[in-house]
């Protein structure tokens, strides 16, 4: 239940961030473009990597640490950023063909979810 707290308090920290940032770029940017989700996506994985790979060299660091931090606040920042540590662990592993299916049917079927959703939500009455 602990850790459940801790990716919730995490996640909650992370989302208000990510809202803070786009509704900051509204008053900043003229532009429709997503820019700044781009920015959190790249902040997002720049962040979730040195985390994951400072946490890899200590010895004994908690799991409530990685909860919080990359599960909660990073998760709620970005999701992009636990997808881009898991394509670089199947590259990391060797699985080239692996991370980059991952990638493909990940973005794809996702884009393709996105348009079904909005397509079923169009015919519901």
């Amino acid at each position: 239940m602990n850790n459940l707290l801790l990716v919730a308090a995490g996640g909650a920290v992370g989302a208000s961030l990510r809202h803070l940032v786009n509704a900051g770029s509204a008053r900043l940017t003229t532009t429709a473009f997503p820019w700044w989700t781009i920015v959190i996506n790249i902040l997002g994985s720049l962040i979730m990597g040195l985390l994951v790979g400072w946490l890899a060299r200590r010895s004994g660091t908690s799991d409530a640490l990685r909860l919080f931090v990359a599960t909660g606040m990073l998760g709620g920042f970005t999701t992009f950023s636990a997808f881009s540590l898991d394509f670089a662990t199947l590259w990391q592993r060797g699985e080239v063909m692996g991370a980059f299916g991952y990638v493909a049917a990940s973005v794809i079927v996702s884009l393709i979810a996105v348009f079904a959703g909005l397509w079923v939500a169009r015919i519901l009455p």
